[in-house]
Formats: structure tokens, sequence, C-alpha cells
């Protein structure tokens, strides 16, 4: 088996996607080395895949004055060659897609193009378009490379869908996997009983990060035709995850084990509300998560990956009320940051 149909399998049984954000420096370039190390970083942290050109690395890449779409694919491939030369080891390379449908289609030839192995299809900003017409969208993206689909919450850019909206789009041959971000458990469910009663065979990835341990601990069980048909979220692609990634990767595998018992461990649940509670920190829920990339820039710059926190549109800032929220969340859950991982290797990732 070649290692990009391993890989293909790997995002099919679930594992740990962070969400790849986008080293700028002052003048609000790409700072290639920067972004290099941060995907060096993910790599030897022990992910299973790395998304890049999605929410976390600023949908702003896309415009023309940035140009940045097909560079950061590019740069982002050129250090998982290495890494799996170097390693045998397939690594899942997911591409964001976005727009229209003619957008949509430029885009995922580009990722097929330079070797992903699938495109996470967000609905940000379609919010005119009829659900019929989001499915004649994923059906003509399928064509091209298999897609991810996305559950995009309405404070993210993305819009509420109907439970028949995930049934048509789980009937699509091409699609192996579904994220879900709905930040909602009525809506969360839609989905997995979507999977549930068309294609059981569809990786669930969490990316509601105000449940991220929940959603991988819950064994859903559904009565599909007379049977039981059970469902769990195998895997998370998410921007919470880049940062502190290699605890990240260890509490995967704890939380992962744990769920496959038949009683979860109090101190799993205890675990599951520490997260939420660094969530709540990394994503400024407390201002909608307007700050969200903002913030994780600023925990990539106190760990050496980042110069700045700039972002490509000069009105995302960070909130100065954030700082002490970061060093509170430092100060309560030290056991899950990685700092003494990166304090080791930056030098090597920087080179």
């Amino acid at each position: 088996m070649s290692i990009r149909n391993e890989a293909i399998k790997i995002l099919k049984q679930g594992t740990v996607i962070p969400a790849h954000p986008l080293a700028l420096d002052s003048s609000r370039k790409m700072d290639e080395r920067r972004q290099r190390a941060l995907t060096r970083y993910y790599l030897d942290a022990g992910v299973g895949g790395i998304a890049i050109a999605v929410h976390t690395t600023q949908f702003e890449i896309r415009e023309p004055k940035h140009g940045l779409y097909e560079p950061v694919l590019s740069i982002t491939a050129e250090e998982i060659d290495a890494y799996e030369k170097k390693t045998g080891k397939p690594i899942v390379r997911v591409a964001g897609v976005c727009g229209d449908v003619s957008q949509a289609v430029k885009e995922a030839e580009t990722a097929k193009r330079l070797g992903y192995d699938a495109v996470l299809l967000s609905p940000s900003g379609l919010q005119s378009l009829t659900e019929d017409r989001m499915i004649e969208r994923t059906k003509i993206v399928a064509n091209i490379i298999p897609v991810v689909g996305f559950y995009l919450q309405p404070a993210a850019g993305g819009r509420l869908l109907s439970y028949d909206y995930w049934k048509n789009l789980c009937a699509i041959e091409n699609v192996l996997a579904i994220k879900v971000a709905a930040f909602n458990r009525y809506q969360t469910i839609d989905v997995v009983r979507a999977v549930a009663e068309v294609r059981p065979d569809i990786a669930l990835y969490t990316g509601n990060d105000d449940a991220i341990i929940y959603d991988l601990i819950t064994k859903y069980k559904f009565n599909v035709n007379g049977k039981t048909v059970e469902k769990i979220f195998t895997g998370g692609l998410l921007g919470h995850w880049a940062v502190w990634t290699k605890s990240a990767v260890e509490m995967f595998e704890t939380v992962r084990k744990a769920a496959e018992t038949d009683a979860i461990p109090a101190e799993i649940l205890t675990l599951a509300a520490k997260v939420t509670d660094c969530n709540a920190v990394v994503f400024d829920a407390r201002h909608g998560l307007r700050g969200c990339i903002p913030t994780i820039h600023e925990i990539l710059r106190r760990q050496g990956f980042f110069e700045g926190v700039w972002t490509l549109n000069e009105n995302e800032v960070f909130p100065p009320d954030q700082t002490a929220e970061i060093d509170r969340m430092y100060a309560s859950y030290p056991e899950l940051s990685d700092d003494e991982f990166i304090k080791k290797n930056l030098d090597k990732w920087m080179s």
C-alpha cells in the first residue's frame, strides 16, 4: 500500500490534526522560516495529520494582495514530504477549501496537484446558497479530491444546516470524514445520526472546542432499520491543537483508550473540564471568539515560534485582557503545556 493510501486509512480511522496557523513578520508578510519550524514541531509532536489554509491559517490568505494560498500549501507539503521520507510515517494532508463553486474547484485542484489527501470544505460565506446548492458544490469538489465535510458554527462564519442536509452529504461517496464544529449538542447529534443512518464508515472529527474530550469519549447509539449502529468521534481537527500539541497527542491516546472501556474514569471527566477551560482562553470565548487567532499567535510567540501576533487583517487584534487569561491558563494547568519539549527542540526546528 502506498504512503498516500496509508494516509487515507489513517484519516478514516481518526487521528490528531492541528489547524496550522500562519507565521508573519512585522510587515505582515509570511515568515517562511518560522512557518516551517511550526510544521516541524507538529510533526515531531506526533500528530497524524496537518490541516492548512483553514480558519486558523486565516481566510485572508486567498486575497490577491496576499496570494498565500498555494505558498502555504507548498511549504507544508514540502515539510511533510521530508518527514515521511525520513520516518516512513504517513501524515494526513488536509487543505482548506472555501468559496463558491469556481473558487472551491480551483483550490481543490491546487490541493490535489500539491499532493494533498483531502480537503476541508468550508461553508463560510455561503449563506445565500440553498442547501441543495451546497450539496451540489460538495459533489463537484468530491469528484476532484476526497472531502472532509464541515459543520461550522455561525459565530465563526458558518450557518445552521438541517438534518436532511447531512443525510444528503453522507450519501456522497468521496466524503470520507466530517468535522463537527457546531458548538451545540443538538446540531452535533444531527450529524452523528445522519452518519449512522447513511454511511457509518464516515469518520467523525471533533471541532467542538468547548467539548473536545466529551466528544472523544461519547458513544452514540442509534436504531437503524432494527439494528444498533454505534458511532464515536475518532479524531479531532482543531485550532486548539495548534498549541500545546505534544500534550494534545498524548492526551488523545489516553482518551481513546479510555473510550474503549465500559466505564470512563473520573479523571478523564476532570481532564475534559480542564481542556474546556483552556479552550475558553485559547479561543477567546469571552469576546465571542473574535481574538482566537491572535491568542494562538501570542502563545506561539511566548514559546518562541512567532515574532509577534500580527494577522493579515489589521483589525483582528489581540485583546489586552487575554494576557491575564493566558497567564491564568499556564498557572492552572502546567501539566497540559509542552513548553519543555519545545525548548529542547526549537533551535533544530528553526534551522
